[in-house]
């Protein structure tokens, strides 16, 4: 670019009201925001009023003038009208002075900017609808194990199995006993009894989606390696004796020897368990919540029938043919995994308990997969969706990953239309949420690491400190702008913006900036130099910022741990922290109250040394978030102007937290030209509303 047109951009610039520009994907500057094949789009641009310029609309590098359609207050609306075809198209706006062609500036998914890049513009993928349940509801991770043993009749029994054929599965009796480094066989009992006994704690809390970790039977606590996908394992249902008699919790017909005699996965048991499901699924439906499950179709167990390395099914098989993969070469079901050796098959991370599934070399396989995908989200089970484990690493290629997951989309969405499709992923998610494989993904990129980053410094793994990372606000509004235009705003709202889960070490345990796991530090160091005030930022920021907000069961809590299997301790019931689940409830009731924290844009209002601020707002309310995570006490002036919000305007504060406690009191103060000046404790987060948010909390 010669230097004359970079003085002209740059006179341009500082010419412009750029603080009044603003455009998104929400319904305020795009209606319909996700748009069916053929559907007329209107494209709206804010700009200054004052401002001579002129607004191109760029529609898949087609150039079209945008007429002026509003004028109010401060703000001049320009709009487009473009109809959406069969395929993605892409957009983005060029802003010059009116009667000139040179000095453009653009505005694409970054903001006003001097250069467009394509993977920053705007994007339209026709037919491609997110279920709108999924966006911005408040979601529940439930580890069944450890979250509440609703039967002790229904308990795995000490030495009931060997796992791998060498270590025999522990019945723990203790729920409060500490986790071991070797847990995938010690079983604290929680089972679907136990969530169904929840049910009223999880709706007063707030919650409107649960998604339960694999529930198909398993051998271990985890059931990562499924056993068999077409059944609820039988241990988190209420058990049945060989006659049809179901066993009690107060031990009726349930003795020690009885109990061992009873083949848990009979034909019985394993119809008792997923008719238990589907009453399950009635009453959390009954009470208006959605329920998610976790599918794992990377890799199965060794234990699974296909593979069948432990003998399980042996003596249940007719002949060679209907034998497992490891009993038989002539098994129907040799092709399902890759063999190398006469004994050896490719695992998950070279786990030989995760034998990996070879879809490439068996349609049968992907036929049998698809059909249990659709097989849970339709009647009886009607289930709401599937999050789905490595989903990226499932085949041998990425191309026919793309292939398949297009084909699981068609059968999902042609069984239940308002299921919900979500990945777990980690980097670039664009290829796979470009509306024909994915709705959203567990929101690594563009929630978890860049909160975890500034507010602690810590990776999700409490593997590594980046003290340069800690507070460094720039970097993370540029993070998250970056990663954020992977996304269509539709799977935007619909990712699952967590803290933790049980993969990673608690978010709490992170406050305390040690690195560490439970080998190297021991089960108490994760307890030990937390900060309640960073912790409640961190839910602050969970439940103000665009995307599905989702606890980890305890996280309410307060429960403590590092990485994986740390972060699978048991719910603590009985000695629950009630001042933080009230803190929570408060916050899940803001978020819930004001829509705009549901589906409102999103302003990035200050970005400066350990202190950041943001908006969100829709056409019925607006609300601004500040965190100051800085130690000392601070002020900040937030210019409000390009959320609409211009001369005197009142803000009421609903909530403030500080490293001691926090606050729900209403506490009023006004801006004054669009701009306010506050006071910010150290250590210290605060939510503003406008006055018609207000009267609703």
């Amino acid at each position: 670019m010669k230097k004359r047109n970079i003085c002209e951009l740059l006179s341009m610039k500082n010419n412009m009201n750029s603080k009044y520009y603003f455009t998104d994907e929400t319904i305020l500057f795009r209606q319909p925001v996700q748009p069916e094949i053929g559907d007329e789009i209107v494209l709206r641009f804010q700009a200054a009023k004052d401002d001579a310029v002129s607004v191109v609309l760029v529609w898949n590098g087609c150039r079209m003038v945008m007429n002026v359609s509003e004028e109010r207050d401060c703000f001049r609306f320009f709009e487009a009208r473009v109809r959406a075809g069969k395929e993605k198209a892409s957009y983005y706006f060029e802003i010059s002075e009116a009667g000139k062609t040179k000095g453009l500036m653009y505005y694409d998914r970054r903001g006003l900017v001097e250069k467009t890049e394509p993977g920053f513009s705007f994007c339209v993928f026709p037919g491609f609808v997110v279920p709108e349940w999924i966006q911005g509801a408040v979601m529940y991770q439930i580890f069944v194990d450890r979250f509440c043993n609703g039967d002790p009749s229904n308990d795995v029994l000490e030495g009931e199995y060997l796992y791998l054929n060498h270590q025999p599965v522990k019945r723990i009796t203790d729920w409060n006993q500490p986790l071991e480094l070797l847990d995938v066989g010690r079983f604290y009992g929680g089972d679907l009894q136990g969530v169904w006994k929840k049910l009223d704690y999880l709706q007063e809390l707030g919650v409107e989606v649960i998604y339960m970790n694999p529930i198909f039977v398993s051998p271990s606590n985890h059931k990562y390696d499924s056993q068999d996908y077409d059944h609820v394992d039988p241990h988190l249902a209420p058990l049945v004796l060989d006659g049809g008699e179901v066993l009690d919790e107060n031990g009726v017909s349930n003795d020690e020897a009885t109990k061992y005699k009873i083949r848990v996965t009979s034909p019985e048991n394993l119809k008792s368990a997923n008719e238990y499901f589907i009453a399950l699924v009635e009453e959390i439906h009954r009470r208006g919540m959605k329920i998610i499950l976790d599918g794992v179709f990377n890799h199965c167990g060794s234990f699974h029938k296909w593979m069948d390395r432990e003998g399980l099914y042996t003596e249940y098989a007719a002949n060679d043919h209907e034998k497992g993969a490891w009993q038989s070469k002539r098994s129907r079901y040799r092709e399902y995994f890759r063999f190398t050796g006469a004994e050896e098959y490719e695992s998950w991370w070279d786990n030989l308990t995760l034998p990996k599934l070879n879809y490439e070399g068996s349609q049968r396989l992907q036929n049998e997969i698809l059909r249990i995908a659709a097989k849970w989200v339709s009647p009886p089970y009607c289930v709401d969706g599937w999050r789905l484990d490595v989903a990226a690493d499932l085949g041998h290629s990425e191309a026919f990953n793309h292939t398949f997951w297009k084909k699981f989309r068609d059968v999902v969405k042609k069984a239940n239309p308002k299921a919900v499709i979500l990945a777990e992923h980690y980097g670039d998610v664009s290829p796979w949420l470009q509306g024909r494989e994915w709705d959203t993904v567990m929101n690594y990129d563009a929630f978890m690491e860049p909160v975890s980053w500034f507010l602690t410094g810590m990776d999700k793994h409490s593997d590594h400190y980046r003290a340069d990372l800690e507070g460094n606000a720039e970097y993370f509004w540029d993070t998250m702008k970056k990663n954020r235009g992977a996304f269509s705003w539709g799977s935007y709202l619909g990712a699952m913006n967590q803290l933790d889960n049980h993969d990673h070490s608690r978010f709490l345990t992170r406050t305390n900036k040690t690195c560490g796991r439970l080998a190297s530090k021991g089960a108490e160091a994760a307890s030990k130099g937390i900060n309640w005030g960073i912790y409640r930022q961190g839910i602050v920021m969970q439940m103000t910022w665009p995307g599905a907000p989702t606890l980890y069961y305890g996280d309410e809590t307060g429960i403590c741990g590092w990485t994986d299997p740390d972060s699978r301790r048991t719910y603590p019931w009985g000695k629950e922290d009630w001042l933080l689940i009230d803190f929570y409830k408060n916050m899940i009731r803001i978020h819930r109250k004001i829509s705009a924290c549901r589906t409102g844009s999103l302003h990035g209002l200050l970005f400066s040394n350990h202190l950041i601020a943001y908006g969100r707002r829709d056409n019925q309310n607006w609300l601004v978030t500040v965190i100051n995570k800085d130690t000392r006490e601070r002020e900040a002036e937030l210019d409000l102007t390009s959320m609409g919000i211009l001369g005197k305007e009142t803000l009421c504060r609903v909530m403030e937290t500080t490293e001691k406690s926090y606050n729900v009191g209403k506490v009023f103060c006004s801006a004054e030209n669009g701009k306010v000046k506050l006071l910010l404790p150290p250590v210290s987060s605060r939510v503003y509303v406008c006055q018609k948010a207000a009267e609703l909390l």
